[in-house]
């Protein structure tokens, strides 16, 4: 079958993306070979119109700008979030125990923990050192070979494993690394791979944000190749789908893309939706290149509109009777909007009508998801983002499978059809 390019460069981003830095380093990489400028929030700006821009922060968060030609009266806004359920190792990491060194772990966001058992583990994420200069860094590692490995309890130890046993984070999934002696200082590891991934020597690692994650590469499935399994589908899917169409704008409107960090665990924090990160954006391009002060801020933030992209639960065939019967979204029958009655979700009626029209305008498939009323609603940082700072926001999302296991599947279709859907909405001349 041929290889869809975009599908390819899905695929790609997805394999080099196993933290939120990494997710974050590699849009940051394309919005550059794109001809976008990089800002520094701590130093003064100056925005030009047309220009394209983009800012990071805590290098996890991202925010990218295209400037439209003329003064900027309306933004075309997109929203994903970076993070994804999982494994995070502990300050002090190290636990020795029956020959074995282990790694103390606890559970980021909602994770679902039996998928991490019998995995082939690699190690990503970040490490500040202090240089022999005494100047201390942030650089990513991504050790990306299987180093460790949380092994299952086998059955004839646990006759009752198969009927609904309960797992303890903190007892149970400490993953092994190395037997016996040798180079069992988990800090002279962390040495050696700053070395030979970085090229660092004489450095003292003073602090970490590591992830376990599953070295396994994403791939195409099914016999027509309809679908795609791989880790961090939520939200890594929409990260992509909103920069692929950021990328695609054609400069006559003004268009943003938000990627927060930390939506798992609440987004309160500097760089999560709960946080300044967009207002303290929006109030200094605004600034420079719409109508100043606050009454030209709430105008803009008025006349814009916001996508919040986040995965969907599609319909399980195993697992029917968990949807709404008119509601269960179908694995490549189009995006998803999310509509809550007690706004898990930022859905309006006005801003539904507006996707609908762009699925329309795009020549692409939509549907509906609303949780049955007597289960739970999760929620995305469209309700935050919406509550934050005024803006109209929808939810929508690419309906997938498993959601929060340590790997994923969505439909190839469906990929494409949001793209189509968001493309069309950075470029529309009218938001009404």
């Amino acid at each position: 079958m041929p290889q869809d390019p975009t599908l390819e460069r899905l695929l790609t981003f997805l394999a080099r993306s196993p933290t939120p830095w990494h997710a974050t380093a590699n849009m940051a990489r394309r919005l550059e070979s794109a001809g976008y400028r990089r800002l520094d929030e701590t130093q003064v700006w100056s925005l030009s119109p047309g220009e394209r821009v983009f800012v990071t922060r805590n290098d996890s968060s991202l925010i990218a700008l295209q400037l439209p030609e003329g003064r900027l009266e309306t933004l075309r806004m997109i929203g994903a979030h970076t993070d994804s359920p999982g494994l995070r190792l502990k300050p002090s990491a190290a636990l020795r125990n029956r020959d074995w060194l282990q790694l103390g772990v606890e559970v980021y966001g909602g994770a679902l923990l039996a998928p991490w058992f019998d995995r082939d583990l690699g190690l990503a994420g970040r490490v500040h050192v202090r240089r022999e200069d005494g100047r201390t860094q942030g650089v990513l590692i991504n050790v990306d070979r299987p180093v460790a490995t949380i092994p299952s309890l086998a059955i004839h130890l646990d006759r009752e494993a198969n009927n609904g046993r309960a797992l303890n984070a903190q007892t149970q999934m400490a993953p092994v690394l190395l037997q016996g002696g040798g180079d069992s200082d988990f800090t002279a590891l962390l040495k050696r791979w700053l070395y030979e991934q970085q090229g660092l020597e004489n450095v003292e690692p003073l602090a970490f944000e590591l992830c376990l994650y599953d070295v396994q590469p994403p791939s195409r499935v099914g016999i027509e190749e309809e679908l795609i399994a791989g880790a961090r589908l939520d939200n890594l899917l929409s990260c992509f789908c909103g920069l692929e169409a950021l990328l695609a704008a054609d400069g006559r409107q003004g268009a943003l893309l938000v990627a927060n960090d930390h939506e798992e665990v609440g987004s309160a924090s500097a760089c999560g939706a709960q946080g300044s990160f967009l207002a303290d954006v929006l109030r200094r391009v605004n600034a420079q290149c719409g109508e100043a002060g606050e009454e030209g801020l709430v105008r803009l933030i008025q006349g814009s509109r916001l996508i919040s992209c986040d995965n969907a639960h599609a319909l399980h065939p195993n697992f029917p009777d968990k949807h709404d019967a008119a509601h269960g979204p179908a694995i490549n029958g189009g995006p998803v909007i999310k509509v809550n009655a007690n706004q898990r979700y930022a859905t309006t009626s006005e801003t539904a009508a507006l996707f609908r029209e762009l699925c329309r305008e795009a020549g692409v498939p939509v549907q509906s998801f609303v949780t049955r009323a007597d289960m739970g609603c999760g929620s995305t940082i469209g309700p935050i983002t919406a509550g934050e700072i005024g803006v109209p926001t929808l939810d929508v999302g690419v309906p997938q499978w498993a959601m929060h296991s340590i790997r994923e599947t969505a439909g190839t279709h469906d990929i494409v059809y949001l793209i189509r859907a968001l493309t069309t909405f950075v470029n529309r001349s009218r938001l009404g």
